[in-house]
């Protein structure tokens, strides 16, 4: 009988600090896990109040010098990464999936869409400029100024272990400020890789700091002083725990919680076009995207009943695959908790009344069956009491619930407590310019599946989607990660006015 093979052998990962690997000194560590056979391949550290105090430290002294960099010089190191994350970009795909479970090929996308904003960034010196009026009164110019705010952070999440922490990251060290990158623990790789990549390109050590670690390192980048912003992703529960706690200790926030992001298919709409985008829309990743559509929103019972039986026919031709399998329309799940998360919600949406047309709790991938994999469910005549259709699964489940005319449709995006993202299907101009105008979400895709804006516009949800005034990436960024000083100035000619008494004005 032929021995099992070996092993691979578990990778200890640091942190990444004043420009090199730190071993945690916690004693506290999380386990990263290979989704494709529920083994663990890593173990990660998780930062002491310490740890995370010496890497804010280490930030703040780095700074300094960082932030007198003339706009343009850090420009220039932003494109040396971009360069050399071009030359390794299958390796970090690679890496990345084997963390967390998503296609190589959406590897790729995650990390695209990431590069995406640091081109955007990379045009700090025209963004950095602030507002000039010649003689807004007689002899007196106003100019206002952009500067960093001096140390910020950023607390990411799992399912896009490249795309939010550069998000995140890019706008804020174009700016001139120092970043600390609190990663999930789950995927912690492509993060530490792409903080050595930033090193290489010409980013002064310390400038950008990444730190491990659990609520203890969250909560001391709340709480300590010297982090001017905090910005995250994440669960909703958490993402208003953060905004409140940042605010009552005098800090910048942007924090962005769940979705429940509906697709509202009109009979006009090309059935074919519409099916195609749910699928992948809704299973793409195994669901894990914060932009994935989880609720359909078919109008009339003859739309409902094609589009639901279509659904079912291109479920059942769906491949499911490890991570590596370039034929594979998604992969596993990102952990063990994620799978039970997933299929308990499949028991409540059965529990509740909803029709299973489509159920994935048993599937098993021959020869991986300790992997995290879950199949596709479809739920049908799903409704807006039931919480299967109020709570985000963030798993591969569709659920249809049922419009009986455009307005209903309309109500119920609208009137969901998340509001994130949301599209609609249709070939009616005037249908589609009344929705966009009307709908109550942050971004409307129209024949768009999942409308995340490109980089140079803003990335964010509304309601319980979203918490703050500022969004991610676009000009928002730039006004998040600076703040405005403006200068009023006068060059007398000697001439002695003596002093006044009354507020300046401009008349």
């Amino acid at each position: 009988m032929a021995s099992a093979p070996d092993r691979a052998p578990v990778r200890e990962l640091t942190h990444f600090i004043g420009g090199k690997h730190t071993p945690g000194t916690s004693g506290s560590f999380a386990d990263v896990y290979d989704p494709n056979t529920g083994e663990v391949q890593a173990r990660v550290p998780l930062a002491s109040r310490a740890e995370t105090e010496a890497a804010i430290a280490d930030a703040a002294r780095a700074q300094r010098e960082w932030g007198e960099w003339n706009p343009q010089r850090r420009a220039r190191v932003l494109l040396r990464f971009l360069q050399l994350v071009d030359q390794e970009k299958d390796e970090i795909a690679r890496l990345l999936s084997s963390e967390h479970g998503k296609t190589i090929a959406d590897a790729h996308g995650d990390l695209q869409r990431g590069l995406e904003v640091v081109e955007f960034a990379a045009g700090i010196p025209h963004l950095m400029k602030g507002e000039f009026t010649d003689n807004a009164g007689t002899g007196i110019d106003v100019h206002s100024l952009r500067s960093p705010l001096g140390v910020v952070a950023g607390i990411t999440p799992f399912n896009f272990p490249a795309m939010i922490p550069l998000w995140k990251a890019a706008p804020a060290l174009a700016c001139g400020n120092a970043f600390i990158l609190k990663p999930s623990e789950r995927d912690p790789s492509v993060p530490l890789r792409l903080a050595e990549l930033f090193l290489e390109a010409g980013l002064p050590a310390g400038v950008l700091n990444v730190v491990n670690g659990d609520r203890g390192a969250v909560d001391t980048l709340i709480e300590d002083p010297r982090v001017r912003a905090l910005g995250f992703v994440g669960s909703t529960p958490i993402a208003a725990h953060i905004y409140a706690s940042a605010a009552a200790n005098g800090k910048r926030a942007q924090c962005f919680g769940g979705a429940k992001n509906h697709m509202i298919v009109m009979p006009d709409a090309d059935l074919d076009q519409a099916v195609d985008a749910l699928v992948g829309a809704g299973y793409g990743s195994a669901g894990e995207r914060c932009m994935a559509i989880s609720v359909a929103v078919p109008v009339g019972e003859e739309t409902a009943d094609a589009l639901v039986a279509r659904l079912k026919e291109r479920i059942a031709g769906l491949r499911i695959g490890t991570s590596d399998d370039p034929e594979a329309d998604f992969g596993p799940l990102v952990g063990p908790d994620a799978l039970a998360r997933v299929r308990s919600y499949v028991d409540i949406g059965v529990q509740e009344g909803a029709e299973l047309v489509v159920d994935g709790r048993d599937f098993t991938l021959a020869g991986h069956e300790k992997g995290f994999f879950a199949g596709a469910s479809l739920f049908d005549r799903v409704t807006p009491d039931m919480r299967i259709y109020q709570e985000e699964i963030f798993g591969p489940v569709l659920c249809v619930a049922r419009a009986a005319d455009y307005e209903e449709a309309l109500r119920l995006p609208s009137e969901h407590a998340f509001g994130n993202g949301v599209a609609i299907f249709t070939r009616d101009g005037d249908t589609a310019r009344d929705f966009t105008r009307r709908v109550e979400t942050g971004m409307v895709g129209v024949n768009v599946p999942i409308p995340v804006p490109v980089a140079y516009h803003t990335f964010g949800g509304w309601k319980a989607s979203g918490f703050g005034d500022l969004n991610q990436h676009g000009p928002d960024s730039i006004r998040f990660y600076t703040r405005t000083k403006t200068v009023t100035s006068r060059w007398p000619k000697g001439l002695r006015e003596g002093a006044s008494f009354t507020i300046p004005t401009m008349g």
